[in-house]
C-alpha cells in the first residue's frame, strides 16, 4: 500500500470507512539508540502513514530515513482517519509505550469492530541489563549540578563505610535465606558502584574513569580469566579452571608477596584466616606468634589467631562460628530483658 506523499496532511476523519484496516501500535525502548529498528519496523513505517503524540529522537530517525511523521494533538481520530484513507496507520508510541492511547483504541475498536484492527509491533526491545542504563542516567541526575547536593558533596573517602555497610546487609539477607531482600540490598551495592563512578568522572583531566571504564575492565577480565568459556581451552573440572584463573591472574598482576590482594579491612577473624590460608598455599613453614609473653594485647590477639589456625585445621570458619555464638547471645538477652526498659 503505498503512503501518503510527504506534503499530504492527515486525511479528516470524515472520510468514508472500506474494509477495516490495521493500526500498528510501534513500541520501542527508550534506553536503545532512536534508530536502532527491527526489519519488520523499518518496512512498517516506510510503506504506511505515521503518526505520533510529540517529537521525539525516533521520528527524527523515521524521517532521516526518507519516511513523514505527523504529530497530532488528536490521536484516535486521526489514527481512524489515515486507516480510513489508507488502510494502515503506524504509531509511534512514546517512551510510557502510550497505554492510555492504546486502551482507549482498543475500548473504541471494540465497540465498533468493523473500524480497524489493532496490531503491537515491537520496533526494538530491551536486552538484558538495558535497566542499568536507567540507574547511570539517574545517578548522572543526582550528581550535576541541581541535582542532589548531598552526593555531590560525597567523596570517594565518605562514602567508603556506606559501601561496606551495604555490603553486610546484602551477606544478612543470604545468611537469613531473604531472596527478596537480597535483591534490594543488591540494588543499594550497585547505587553505592553507581555513585563512585560518577565521581570519578570529576576527577582531574588524565586520573577520570567512568562506569564504563569500570564495566570494561570488569568484561576483559572475565573474559581473560575463563579462557574454557571463550577461547576454547579444555579444562578437567572445577579444579583446573581455578588453576587457569590463578596462573592468568599472576600473569597480570605479578606478586610480590603472598599477601598481594587480601583485602586488610575485613573482620579480624576473617582477616587471619586468609592469611593462614595463604601461609599454607604459598608452602611457608612460619608458624602463628606464641601467646606468651608480657603483653596482654599480645597473647590476646595470639591466642585468638592460634583458635583461627585451629578452627582452619579441623574445616571450620571461624568468624561465621563466633558470629553465630554472638547471634545467639543476643536472641538470649532480648529473651531476658523485661518488657519494658528504662529510658537510656
Amino acid at each position: 500500500m503505498t503512503p501518503p506523499p510527504a506534503s499530504t496532511d492527515l486525511p479528516t476523519a470524515g472520510v468514508p470507512s472500506g474494509p477495516a484496516g490495521r493500526i500498528v501500535l510501534l513500541v520501542t525502548s527508550p534506553r536503545l539508540p532512536a534508530g536502532l529498528l527491527t526489519a519488520a519496523a523499518w518496512d512498517a513505517v516506510r510503506a504506511h502513514p505515521v503518526l505520533a503524540g510529540a517529537e521525539s529522537e525516533v521520528c527524527t530517525a523515521v524521517r532521516a530515513a526518507g519516511a513523514k511523521v505527523t504529530v497530532t494533538e488528536t490521536p484516535v481520530p486521526d489514527l481512524l482517519a489515515t486507516v480510513a484513507a489508507y488502510g494502515v496507520a503506524v504509531w509511534l508510541a512514546g517512551p510510557a509505550g502510550d497505554e492510555e492511547l492504546a486502551r482507549d483504541l482498543g475500548l473504541r475498536l471494540a465497540r465498533e469492530p468493523g473500524l480497524a484492527e489493532l496490531e503491537l509491533m515491537y520496533g526494538s526491545w530491551d536486552p538484558p541489563g538495558a535497566r542499568l542504563l536507567d540507574a547511570v542516567a539517574v545517578m548522572d541526575r543526582l550528581a550535576s549540578p541541581g541535582g542532589d547536593p548531598w552526593k555531590r558533596a560525597q567523596t570517594h573517602a565518605t562514602l567508603a563505610r556506606y559501601l561496606l555497610e551495604e555490603c553486610y546487609e546484602a551477606y544478612d539477607a543470604i545468611v537469613a535465606d531473604d531472596l527478596g531482600a537480597l535483591r534490594e540490598e543488591l540494588g543499594d551495592v550497585l547505587l553505592q558502584v553507581v555513585l563512585h563512578a560518577r565521581l570519578a568522572e570529576n576527577l582531574p583531566e588524565g586520573e577520570r574513569w567512568s562506569i564504563d571504564d569500570v564495566a570494561g575492565g570488569l568484561v576483559a577480565k572475565m573474559v581473560r580469566r575463563n579462557p574454557h568459556v571463550f577461547a576454547g581451552t579444555e579444562v578437567g573440572g572445577l579444579d583446573e579452571i581455578t588453576e587457569n584463573w590463578e596462573r592468568i591472574k599472576r600473569t597480570e598482576k605479578p606478586l610480590t608477596s603472598v599477601l598481594d590482594g587480601v583485602a586488610l579491612s575485613q573482620p579480624a577473624l576473617a582477616l587471619a584466616a586468609k592469611v593462614l590460608h595463604r601461609v599454607e598455599r604459598a608452602g611457608l613453614d612460619l608458624p602463628p606468634p606464641s601467646a606468651a609473653g608480657p603483653d596482654e594485647t599480645a597473647r590476646l590477639g595470639a591466642g585468638l589467631l592460634e583458635t583461627v589456625a585451629r578452627a582452619r585445621a579441623a574445616g571450620l570458619d571461624a568468624e561465621a562460628a563466633l558470629r553465630r555464638a554472638t547471634l545467639d547471645y543476643a536472641a538470649s538477652v532480648r529473651a531476658a530483658e523485661p518488657d519494658s526498659l528504662p529510658p537510656s
